[in-house]
């Protein structure tokens, strides 16, 4: 009898100390956990998540830079939009795009924005508009569509003294974006360009659209 009662006193003693064991090993880890958590919650309130840059660009732009994203046209379906300093000059949502060129133009100084061009369609009114682009002048170009059929050698000259390297060879259906400006000497680096080709294309008929960011230099005295 007093063999069985040091048996039975032996695992109850032993099953007390697992359950402790497992309850405080338990708990522990749930503490652990919440304490992690309390502290990654912390750091958010605390301002340590990633920053946000203008025009929810990869990076922030130094001093005297401004910061932009040009997104093309998908197809004839999603429209191009244009965003400047984290400001949208051009999207669907401000129902001021159409088809073919749509272009912002911005003050090289100060940032200021001009009324983007609502002549996208008649050539000769576009020409117009880009003959009378003033000198220090900022245009963004999103194409949306089809940039290039009505497109003429006046049109495409005015983009090659802004800058353009690829508006000579724009195409039926080709997608482009292009930051240039008025009274620049050299080529524009801020320019992508992609051919429609039935063997390439993302969508039936249409290359994919062009996404660019970056930051271009404000004019200086």
């Amino acid at each position: 009898a007093g063999v069985i009662r040091i048996m039975v006193l032996f695992i109850m003693l032993l099953g007390t100390w697992f359950v402790m064991q497992t309850y405080f090993d338990h708990r522990w880890k749930v503490m652990t956990l919440r304490s992690w958590l309390g502290e990654v919650t912390a750091g958010v309130r605390m301002g340590q998540q990633p920053p946000r840059h203008k025009c929810g660009n990869q990076k922030s732009c130094p001093p005297n830079y401004f910061a932009f994203k040009i997104i093309s046209g998908a197809a004839n379906v999603v429209g191009p939009s244009i965003c400047f300093e984290n400001r949208i000059l051009m999207s669907s949502m401000k129902n001021n795009i159409g088809r073919g060129l749509n272009i912002a133009l911005v003050n090289g100084e100060s940032g200021g924005t001009n009324p983007p061009s609502p002549h996208a369609q008649d050539i000769n009114k576009l020409d117009a508009f880009l003959q009378e682009i003033k000198a220090g002048t900022i245009v963004l170009t999103a194409s949306y569509d089809d940039p290039a059929t009505k497109m003429n050698d006046k049109v495409r000259a005015h983009f090659v003294g802004l800058g353009s390297n690829h508006v000579k060879k724009l195409g039926f259906r080709d997608n482009w974006v292009f930051l240039g400006a008025k009274g620049l000497q050299n080529k524009s680096p801020f320019e992508e360009y992609i051919k429609n080709d039935r063997k390439t294309n993302k969508y039936d008929g249409w290359p994919e659209m062009l996404e660019m960011e970056g930051c271009a230099p404000k004019k200086m005295h």
